[in-house]
């Protein structure tokens, strides 16, 4: 009987592991103030189209900012003309016909990067005061609030960066080259220490 394929992280965590809708995830629980998980198995879509066109106006999220659909898709506006698409894992199919249904005729580019990128949460108080360390934009509230996302450097690597709050707590996504995750991941532990950062499982809040 054939054995189905595993999908790994390039994150690799030291603990207990378990299966998650096909992928080899981290069993690691953590009750810390300040916590990152692996989310790297999430679907991941990059959109290209015109900044005014019809795909535009229906994902609705403008250059730098970030926000959920109808579908619970988070909808990231990482550039003029450019948006990345972050679902649940498996999703990437059904999020890539949606973007065709409403293409209008003209030249849209929609390419899953959910293998080819990883992909990081930092929740916490702390979270703002740990990437500050990696990253010059100003994170403070009144820069940078919830539902933000923008594209910098992070411990020297070109990331896309969301702010996407948990339960009134802040939160990053980190989204990277897939190459670059390991060193991503332990950049932001190492940033983290002061305020006792601990990896957390996948599927964690």
């Amino acid at each position: 009987m054939p054995v189905a394929p595993i999908a790994r992280s390039p994150i690799r965590i030291a603990g207990p592991v378990s299966l998650h809708s096909g992928w080899e995830v981290s069993a690691v629980r953590s009750i810390a103030a300040l916590r990152l998980a692996d989310r790297t198995p999430l679907a991941k879509v990059l959109v290209r189209a015109a900044p005014s066109g019809e795909v535009a106006a229906r994902l609705g999220v403008r250059s730098g900012r970030a926000a959920r659909d109808d579908h619970g898709t988070l909808v990231v506006g990482s550039a003029p003309g450019e948006w990345l698409l972050i679902g649940a894992v498996g999703a990437s199919a059904e999020m890539a016909a949606r973007i065709d249904v409403f293409a209008d005729g003209r030249l849209v580019s929609v390419l899953d990067h959910t293998h080819g990128r990883a992909l990081i949460r930092l929740t916490g108080v702390a979270a703002a005061g740990t990437l500050a360390k990696l990253c010059p934009i100003d994170l403070a509230d009144r820069s940078t609030p919830d539902g933000t996302g923008f594209r910098s450097a992070v411990a020297r690597l070109a990331t896309d960066v969301v702010r996407d709050d948990v339960d009134g707590t802040a939160s990053y996504l980190l989204h990277c080259e897939r190459s670059s995750g390991q060193f991503l991941f332990d950049a932001v532990l190492d940033a983290g220490a002061e305020y006792g950062i601990e990896p957390d499982a996948f599927g964690a809040r």
